[in-house]
């Protein structure tokens, strides 16, 4: 039993018998669990006359507590409401909670604009806009619209819409705008188009196929043949997307199927969409504070916290096991969702309990492998790429970096090279390297600038090739970096704001060049360098980005310098042209290998005979 002090004691002494909210603190005055209650005055006094079995979290939490504020309201669903505010206004370490304190990033639909945009935002706000999620990634929110844009093309700039303008944006000229500005269509076949979009995010993409299959039979049947093709190119778009979409169930109710794992006090919430029987999407959430609490609460914890922020509510919730506050999560989800009911569902068997078994099976795997990259220093990226964000004032931590370096011995053989990092990691399948074509001697300035140069005009072919449906593009150029980082000082960094502005990215790519004598960092239109603090871990990550292209080119110059050593030991040698120069490197692999190789085995090459390759012999000798 924990003996409560005078203070406390005074409180307990005190408390009504109605139902509310009752916030603990700490001696520093800090909110440390926040609880509701039908009756205040038994709950909160059972914690001090708990039995001698009460679990360690409740024994440690109430030897901290030094004050408790309650709060009264006029039933147990209003508590509810108010403890899910209070939760995610103070945070307190012994709540169970969603990680992270951001807010999760939501699609935005402009809906009350009379030509609707399509946005990225982390706060819904009612004001007429429809919203889509919460995702858990940025990134994949913005893959998301990449994909949606090919299809249902919507409006990005910030033209006054009249439909008198002179001509189009290169928007319209790649597909990825219709041009309502130029008056190409109408304001009511605009919000059709964003109608579609929106129902293809809820899953109904079959009215979307039969509507759009039944306008390009009639524009064919009156022989307007190009509209014909592009309703035909966006129905291909959409089916490559829907054939991604496994069907995994017959009904039409729409679910939201929840799964939990738990593995050394972290726990992993699985969420999969399905919409109109189609598994539409999945996400997964982590949550904190959860030692010691049964798997029915953390479940009833998590419901309340994703959907007191999730844009839909579902008809159905699959759930592994009964919550314990079933009843009233239900009203509450009713009450959010108006006149449509939500069941919370426990299937035994059947195609549900199955779907239950898989979310379950993908949230083991996918806490499995958080667990090894948590174990692989993943909060020291975390506090790298915020300190960076910092640092170069960017509105989000630059989860993408680029960075380009030289590499040449007296100008020959010069190669540049591209490298990745995501998210504080090295993504080796983005790596690139260039081959220096345009440049003549040692001249590393120029080498920088055609590297760029080609470098963003992928990027820009790349997003011609998005509006082609069905189109390939090479990941590693089809994405601008969140930070572009050149190994050099102030006369690479110019290289690359000139380049930057011939494509006019300079306002959406920060840039800076990493000097190696002082490990300096120049800006655009700085006069004087920044300098991280020497031991932060931005520094340490902008180092190993730094190192890891240097690595990374020189690599690809010993290469390409040993590739033009060897040819140019084989071009001297009288009878040798392309071609058996090509078998010989081909069979032998190196001039090493062609002299240990007998005239027998040189004469079984293609084009080489008996007395050619003695020539050989000797010559490399």
């Amino acid at each position: 039993m924990n003996a409560p002090g005078e203070h406390i004691q005074g409180i307990l002494d005190t408390l009504p018998t109605k139902p509310g909210c009752y916030l603990m603190k700490d001696e520093n005055g800090q909110v440390i669990y926040v609880g509701k209650a039908v009756n205040l005055r038994n709950r909160v006094r059972s914690y001090f006359h708990a039995s001698a079995d009460q679990d360690r979290k409740t024994g440690k939490l109430v030897r901290q507590i030094r004050d408790i504020e309650w709060i009264l309201v006029g039933s147990e669903l209003e508590a509810l409401i108010l403890e899910m505010n209070l939760i995610k206004k103070h945070r307190p370490r012994f709540n169970i909670r969603l990680k992270d304190d951001k807010r999760y990033p939501y699609i935005k639909v402009h809906w009350a604009d009379p030509f609707p945009k399509v946005t990225v935002t982390r706060q819904m706000i009612n004001n007429g806009s429809r919203y889509f999620g919460p995702y858990t990634s940025v990134w994949a929110v913005h893959q998301t619209l990449d994909v949606l844009r090919r299809i249902f093309p919507y409006l990005t700039c910030d033209r006054e819409i009249t439909g008198q303008d002179s001509r189009a944006c290169l928007y319209y000229d790649i597909k990825l705008c219709n041009a309502p500005c130029t008056g190409m269509v109408d304001q009511h076949n605009y919000r059709a188009t964003i109608q579609d979009l929106c129902d293809f995010l809820d899953g109904r993409t079959t009215p979307i196929v039969a509507r759009l299959q039944g306008e390009m039979a009639q524009a064919a049947e009156e022989l307007r043949y190009e509209r014909a093709a592009a309703l035909r190119d966006r129905l291909r778009a959409i089916e490559t997307v829907v054939e991604k979409q496994k069907i995994v169930s017959s009904e039409e109710v729409d679910s939201d199927v929840i799964a939990l794992a738990r593995t050394d006090g972290d726990a992993c919430v699985q969420i999969f969409f399905i919409r109109s029987g189609k598994l539409i999407g999945r996400e997964y959430f982590i949550l904190e504070g959860t030692e010691e609490e049964d798997n029915s609460e953390v479940i009833g914890e998590f419901i309340k916290q994703f959907y007191a922020e999730a844009a839909n509510i579902p008809a159905q919730l699959l759930l592994p096991e009964e919550v314990e506050e079933a009843q009233i999560i239900r009203q509450w989800l009713n009450t959010s969702r108006g006149s449509h009911k939500v069941e919370l569902v426990v299937p035994r068997d059947g195609s549900p309990q199955e779907l239950v078994q898989l979310a379950t099976e993908n949230a083991v795997e996918t806490l499995r492998a958080l667990k090894s990259q948590w174990d692989a220093n993943t909060n020291k990226q975390v506090e790298a790429l915020h300190e960076l964000q910092l640092a170069f004032g960017l509105s989000e931590p630059p989860n993408r970096i680029e960075c380009y370096d030289i590499s040449n011995t007296q100008g020959t053989a010069a190669v540049g090279s591209m490298v990745v990092f995501e998210q504080g990691v090295a993504n080796r399948s983005l790596y690139r390297r260039f081959n220096i074509q345009s440049v003549t001697g040692p001249d590393d300035f120029a080498s920088m600038e055609e590297v760029l140069t080609r470098r963003f005009r992928r990027w820009q072919a790349a997003q011609e090739k998005k509006a082609t449906p069905g189109a390939k593009v090479d990941p590693a150029f089809s994405i601008l970096p969140d930070l572009l980082l050149v190994d050099g000082g102030k006369g690479q960094l110019s290289r690359a704001v000139a380049v930057l502005g011939q494509f006019e990215l300079l306002d959406k790519v920060p840039l800076a060049g990493l000097a190696k004598q002082q490990e300096e960092l120049f800006l655009p239109e700085k006069p004087t360098a920044l300098l991280l603090p020497r031991h932060s871990q931005g520094l340490y990550l902008l180092q190993r980005v730094r190192d890891e292209a240097h690595r990374f080119a020189i690599t690809a110059h010993r290469k390409r310098r040993g590739k033009i050593g060897l040819a140019s030991r084989l071009d001297t040698i009288p009878g040798i042209g392309p071609a058996r120069r090509k078998a010989l490197l081909a069979r032998f692999g190196s001039i090493d290998g062609i002299l240990h190789a007998s005239l027998e085995d040189l004469t079984a090459v293609a084009g080489i005979n008996a007395s050619l390759a003695q020539v050989i012999k000797s010559e490399l000798e």
